[in-house]
């Protein structure tokens, strides 16, 4: 049976058994990292600056691309997960590694392929001779930052391996859980449904994805100045660490304290609540998308460094946290009416609260 997995660390050198980078083994006893700090934490001022440090590192990777660089940013503050959808050769997977490397923590890489079984990705519980019993090999989801390449390129038998650990942050292998510890990603790539050689992923797993990102091909002035970043070695091999793990719990603990006034949950909430009514889909956001989309606002607007949510920032990223989610009819489908163009057709006809604050 050929094993898809890389058992990759940018940061931190993997071990030859397939274990975390992290020297702990995972434990059913041992809890998720406590949140750093005890309250008080890093400001919006910190948070800026960390921010700033992260994003610069890979913008000088991703050459002409600050608000897809941005998007990235904002799920990781959010805690939530990326999902990469466009075609081969522009740079999906070298965001995913430069976001990654820019985080000093754990990082694998998982390479998805047809013949890739869950426990390829979960862990396994192996028999010991030596001890005589079952040991727990964990898998390369045992990671802060887990990046699936071309996702949609196995099963959804394996694509299902990934559902309880984005939603619980957990993962349970023979009736034992296993937590995982914080910050917890995953960056998936794939290639559009219509390429061969790929499978469409569930309703469950596109759920669970915060936000969906298309690169788009760079503009003229970006590809040449990516020809010179590019000329002698990747720009990947130079880029280092700007923040560690604990910083970036820090800034997540900052993002969850940001004001969300009723009229902007109640604007979220009509915004959701009319894709589910909409004649040209045959299914809706769910309340997880909701959820998602008030969270990621909420670090839309630390990153403007500002400490309350406006309806601009819902409506920044409603396409990107809800079109994925969305099913189109029959009938949308033959007049090529996609789900994007639905979210941007109710941002402009419901209407928006007076203020944000």
């Amino acid at each position: 049976m050929a094993v898809g997995t890389h058992g990759e660390s940018y940061m931190q050198a993997p071990t030859g058994s397939g274990e975390p980078a992290s020297a702990d083994r995972p434990s059913p006893s041992r809890s998720s990292s406590p949140s750093d700090g005890d309250g008080s934490g890093p400001g919006l001022d910190g948070l800026a600056q960390v921010a700033n440090k992260i994003r610069d590192a890979v913008e000088s990777v991703i050459e002409g691309k600050p608000g897809v660089v941005r998007l990235a940013l904002t799920v990781l503050l959010a805690e939530g997960h990326l999902l990469i959808e466009d075609v081969p050769g522009v740079g999906k997977t070298m965001l995913a590694k430069a976001l990654a490397r820019s985080v000093d923590c754990s990082v694998r890489r998982v390479q998805f392929t047809p013949d890739l079984l869950p426990s390829d990705i979960t862990g396994v519980s192996a028999y010991n001779q030596e001890l005589r019993e079952f040991e727990f090999k964990p898998g390369p989801v045992f990671a802060n930052i887990v990046v699936g390449d071309e996702i949609n390129r196995a099963s959804p038998k394996t694509q299902s391996a990934l559902l309880e650990c984005m939603e619980e942050r957990q993962v349970t292998v023979d009736g034992v859980t296993y937590p995982l510890d914080r910050p917890f990603m995953v960056i998936s790539t794939q290639n559009p449904v219509e390429m061969e050689g790929t499978y469409p992923l569930p309703e469950a797993q596109r759920d669970r994805f915060t936000a969906r990102i298309s690169m788009g091909y760079p503009d003229p002035a970006a590809e040449l100045d990516m020809l010179d970043a590019h000329g002698q070695s990747s720009p990947l091999d130079r880029l280092t660490p700007v923040a560690d793990a604990a910083d970036v719990r820090a800034l997540i603990d900052v993002v969850r304290r940001q004001h969300v006034s009723p009229g902007v949950r109640q604007y979220a909430i009509d915004l959701v609540t009319a894709t589910r009514n909409h004649p040209d889909l045959r299914l809706g956001a769910s309340p997880r998308a909701t959820l998602h989309l008030v969270r990621a606002a909420r670090a839309y607007a630390a990153l403007d460094d500002r400490d309350y949510v406006l309806p601009d920032d819902i409506q920044d990223l409603a396409v990107p946290v809800l079109a994925h989610r969305l099913l189109p009819t029959a009938e949308a489908q033959v007049e090529r009416r996609r789900p994007e163009h639905v979210v941007t057709e109710l941002v402009n006809r419901l209407p928006v609260p007076s203020s944000g604050k």
